[in-house]
């Protein structure tokens, strides 16, 4: 009889099997991107074939808890997104937790399951999802009930763990203090739609036109990207009515500026521009941007505090907004009028 069929198996019989080293197998259980496909596949065959339990989940069996949270997450290099997954990280580890972390490519239901499952086996305790359009929030709630999730930028009714910036309310104050600056024709450049956070930015946009006595114009699309900023540009220099433009994400903005520059409209004085984000970058365009800013920060504190509480049996829990700050710099100002000093 093989010494591994009288005994639970162990990671260095896992990495036997594999034909890999034990901090390969380690690697592998604790989600590194930076292990090869067919290595990785190698690693879990084994530890299907030996029915190898990893050790955090045998320190589980033993302590009661494991201290591990998941994190799953889009492979996307959007700001909003990638800032959230740092700030949920660091929230994690300051709250005495390890994070495993999983990136899928896109977020299907066949992903986020295999996701989940891999999270399981390493007997986490809860999971973040950070999930900012509705096919992975659907599929994160359809999961939710096997342990505890809280959802992190996605529509924030239609979970009860969700956390996330008051988008309508930083809608508003961008918007708001374009009116206030005399501008009456304020276009609005969203992102896709199938984004809650694009849909809140829209709503709050157009709320606040009402509430001014304005008809709101048609908004124009986008889809985050500069690019489709700087076409939404484009078009919007060629009706000299507008005067403003509030653009759902900085990127966009940045290709707004671009497209306004190349059709011979100055920023502030002929359009005043505004983003949303306040990306690194923002402070230092030409002119620097007026923008909305989201405390990350915040986010993942509240995400961690709130992934905490379940953990501990807590169910009287309301979805937690945050509130976003609007900063005012150079590539806003009254219609018509070059602002003399930039914030």
């Amino acid at each position: 009889m093989s010494d591994t069929a009288s005994r639970a198996p162990v990671m260095q019989d896992v990495a036997r099997l594999a034909g890999v080293s034990h901090q390969t197998v380690s690697r592998v259980i604790n989600g590194a991107a930076s292990i090869r496909p067919e290595t990785r596949d190698r690693v879990l065959q084994a530890i299907e074939r030996l029915g190898y339990r990893p050790n955090t989940a045998a320190r589980t069996l033993v302590r009661g808890r494991s201290a591990t949270i998941g994190i799953i997450t889009t492979a996307s290099t959007l700001f909003g997104p990638t800032s959230v997954h740092r700030t949920v990280n660091t929230a994690a580890r300051e709250a005495g937790f390890f994070a495993s972390s999983v990136s899928l490519a896109e977020m299907s239901r066949e992903g986020f399951d295999a996701a989940v499952d891999h999270l399981d086996r390493l007997a986490v305790e809860g999971i973040v999802v950070i999930a900012g359009h509705d096919e992975a929030l659907e599929v994160a709630r359809s999961r939710s009930a096997r342990m505890p999730f809280v959802i992190v930028e996605g529509d924030l009714t239609r979970a009860r763990r969700t956390v996330g910036v008051d988008n309508v309310a930083g809608a508003r104050l961008a918007t708001r203090h374009l009116l206030d600056l005399g501008h009456v024709e304020v276009a609005h450049v969203t992102g896709p739609l199938d984004w809650a956070e694009s849909r809140a930015r829209l709503e709050g946009w157009r709320a606040e036109m009402v509430a001014a006595g304005h008809r709101p114009m048609e908004p124009v699309p986008g889809d985050w990207s500069a690019e489709s900023g700087y076409r939404a540009g484009l078009a919007l220099a060629e009706s000299p009515d507008v005067t403003a433009v509030f653009a759902a994400n900085d990127q966009m903005a940045v290709g707004v500026l671009r497209a306004l520059h190349e059709s011979g409209r100055t920023v502030p004085d002929d359009v005043s521009v505004v983003g949303f984000d306040d990306v690194p970058e923002a402070a230092y365009l030409i002119p620097p941007l007026t923008t909305v800013r989201q405390d990350f920060a915040a986010i993942g504190r509240a995400a961690i505090a709130m992934l905490t509480a379940a953990i501990s049996g807590e169910t009287d829990q309301v979805p937690s907004l945050i509130d976003p700050e609007l900063i005012v710099r150079a590539s806003s100002a009254p219609p018509g009028q070059t602002r003399s000093t930039a914030t």
